[in-house]
């Protein structure tokens, strides 16, 4: 379960101040429901996708003992 900020929140500040595991579980739940989206939710989403492009994808170079080579958001 995500445990975070919700969208309200987030929605009123930039795309760059959000963690990595914010942008991972808005972007998976826009790509759920994206035949849904209106086109406000479609531009948010292609801001998160712009975002997560920005900063060189979400996954990790190297796994170790406490981390993965994904970001995890639940």
């Amino acid at each position: 379960m995500y445990v975070g900020r919700d969208m309200t929140e987030l929605s009123m500040m930039s795309k760059k101040k959000w963690k990595d595991s914010e942008l991972a579980f808005y972007h998976h739940s826009f790509q759920q429901i994206m035949p849904y989206l209106n086109v406000e939710g479609q531009t948010i989403h292609r801001e998160i996708i712009e975002e997560i492009e920005d900063r060189g994808g979400l996954q990790r170079n190297e796994a170790d003992w406490t981390h993965g080579t994904r970001v995890q958001f639940d």
